[in-house]
């Protein structure tokens, strides 16, 4: 599925109309894993995207802290191998030339580097630490990586109303090692496919985070994009927005241009 940001994002037809997977699955199994195809298969073709965003993190007193950065994203197109994707910090002077590149893997480890300018050296992110924060915000470092739908198992819940559209409610499981996540349940509009809210569950079973994506823009009359995602920590309080101001599609970048060997140089 895309980046965190192409797909959080979440990145959920066994063939024919999605209206025939869904009646004609047999189980709550298989009308969720119909769902996260359909999902996956909307979003088929982008190519890449170059987004500007700005990330705006808040503690439990309110006290906010900004940061500009840019995210590229590179879909690959074999089945077996995820997306790639480079987060780019452009301010505050403490963060800026902070790059971050992923390599989604579906049930492997994703590959995950960070390039720290302070530093003046490249991280490799350890398997063990993907459920840790990303760049101090809400966001845990394995959400950065795409949502691959082998990355899951899958379970449709319900139909429900979801403000004045109609959702369906679905669980994932992952599937792959070191998750940070027990599961997540995601309100899915019955008509884009888009993700509405998701909840994570940690590994004690407990709802410890609420991801709510609102303001949904279509691109090149097929790729819908939330302008804003929401992400709050119900135990701590802490809070993060990502708020788009602008994404390009089909730019013309290359695999190439996502690899480690590029990270210190990367704008």
């Amino acid at each position: 599925m895309h980046s965190l940001f192409r797909r959080i994002f979440f990145s959920l037809l066994i063939g024919g109309s999605v209206a025939l997977s869904t009646a004609y699955a047999e189980t709550p199994e298989e009308k969720g894993l119909a769902i996260a195809k359909e999902v996956d298969r909307r979003d088929e073709g982008f190519q890449d995207t170059v987004a500007i965003l700005q990330m705006i993190l808040s503690n439990r007193q309110g006290r906010e802290s900004r940061r500009k950065l840019k995210i590229k994203t590179f879909e690959m197109t074999d089945p077996k191998v995820g997306d790639k994707s480079l987060v780019i910090f452009d301010s505050p002077r403490d963060v800026k030339g902070t790059a971050f590149l992923t390599h989604s893997k579906i049930l492997d480890p994703d590959d995950q580097w960070i390039y720290l300018p302070a530093l003046g050296r490249i991280k490799r992110i350890s398997s063990s630490n993907k459920s840790g924060p990303f760049m101090g915000s809400e966001f845990a470092y394995e959400d950065m990586s795409s949502r691959e739908v082998g990355k899951y198992h899958y379970k449709w819940l319900r139909d429900e109303p979801c403000g004045t559209m109609t959702c369906f409610v679905v669980e994932a499981y992952p599937q792959y090692a070191k998750s940070g996540y027990t599961k997540l349940v995601s309100w899915i509009d019955t008509q884009e496919y888009r993700t509405m809210k998701t909840e994570f569950y940690n590994r004690r079973g407990e709802l410890f985070k609420v991801l709510t994506l609102s303001d949904y823009k279509l691109y090149l009359n097929k790729y819908w994009r939330a302008s804003k995602l929401y992400m709050e920590n119900i135990m701590t309080g802490k809070k993060t927005w990502l708020i788009w101001s602008r994404y390009d599609f089909r730019t013309g970048l290359k695999e190439q241009n996502f690899s480690k060997s590029r990270l210190k140089t990367a704008k």
